[in-house]
């Protein structure tokens, strides 16, 4: 599935991976532009129930045009953090058969000059998912503290030149502020003393704002905490990340939970009580050669899996 020539990252795999009962219910943590919801309800009976999130407007449009005569299907406006609460809101707690994480932006987001995502093509500095909630990038560049920059661009772009390039947007904004991606990435690759001939020096700045200004690793933990809540026995939790900081979170919580309470040596306790609340299934999956030549931004994609207990 595709719009206006989008391809979605790990696709089959995916959507395999979550085990699909023909009668189940399942949730598209983020809808996109459908390709992994697509083929979900393709294997979905006709009393099967797909509930997708997504925070794009833009995809929410999509949604509606594509699958508005669909009774199986309902989006929702928020982001995936709201899980529990929407779970909670259908009766649905315990009962949902697989959850399906695609975390990061979205090609359709990258390509767009006017959402600001993209050091590579000139536009508004807006970096927002949802633009009708929150402060743009631009508008946060021009009242952060300095401190507070540095912090943000060590820990989501884990930039080693944090405050040479914090400096020299305090700096700027005091003679006009920042409001273009062009000016951003300018900033950064001047202050950047050394250079990666692999990677545009604006490359870690660009995902460090775009992360804190769309609470992509808080909404991560948030969803992670609640998630075993919502999912049924057997049911599966399937996670696509694109880089280190999100991948490490989900890796973690994965192995966190597949092991269970730590507890003291010979405590007369039946093993059943000492197993964790999820399973791992299998290793981590990465796309083909294939699909990397097709789609390059499928190169950098981990998928995890797990299964709650029964």
């Amino acid at each position: 599935m595709s719009d206006l020539g989008h391809r979605t990252v790990l696709l089959d795999a995916a959507v395999e991976a979550l085990a699909i009962q023909p009668e189940g219910i399942y949730v598209d943590g983020t809808f996109g532009r459908g390709g992994h919801s697509a083929l979900i309800l393709k294997a979905l009976g006709q009393s099967g129930q797909l509930i997708a999130f997504d925070k794009d407007l833009a995809a929410i449009d999509v949604a509606r045009q594509l699958f508005a005569d669909d009774s199986r299907f309902v989006i929702h406006h928020e982001s995936f953090a709201d899980l529990k609460t929407i779970a909670e809101q259908h009766d649905l707690l315990g009962k949902i058969d697989g959850v399906l994480l695609d975390l990061g932006v979205s090609s359709p987001q990258l390509d767009e000059a006017d959402r600001g995502f993209s050091f590579m093509k000139d536009g508004p500095l807006d970096m927002r998912m949802d633009q009708a909630r929150g402060l743009s990038a631009a508008e946060w560049l021009a009242e952060v503290e300095e401190a507070d920059l540095v912090t943000v661009l060590k820990e989501y772009g884990e930039e080693k030149f944090a405050k040479r390039i914090a400096r020299a947007i305090v700096e700027q904004r005091e003679k006009a502020p920042v409001t273009t991606t062009s000016e951003l990435a300018a900033l950064v690759e001047k202050a950047t003393p050394v250079k990666d001939r692999f990677k545009h020096p604006a490359t870690r700045t660009f995902q460090a704002i775009r992360i804190f200004i769309n609470r992509e690793l808080v909404d991560l933990e948030e969803v992670l905490a609640s998630v075993i809540d919502v999912l049924a026995p057997g049911g599966r939790l399937v996670v696509i990340s694109f880089h280190s900081l999100e991948d490490r979170r989900v890796k973690q919580f994965m192995k966190r939970e597949s092991q269970g309470p730590k507890l003291p040596k010979k405590l007369p306790i039946a093993h059943v009580e000492t197993q964790g609340r999820l399973r791992l299934v299998g290793k981590a999956i990465k796309a083909s050669e294939e699909e990397v030549a097709a789609n390059p931004r499928a190169r950098s994609a981990v998928m995890r899996i797990a299964e709650v207990a029964a």
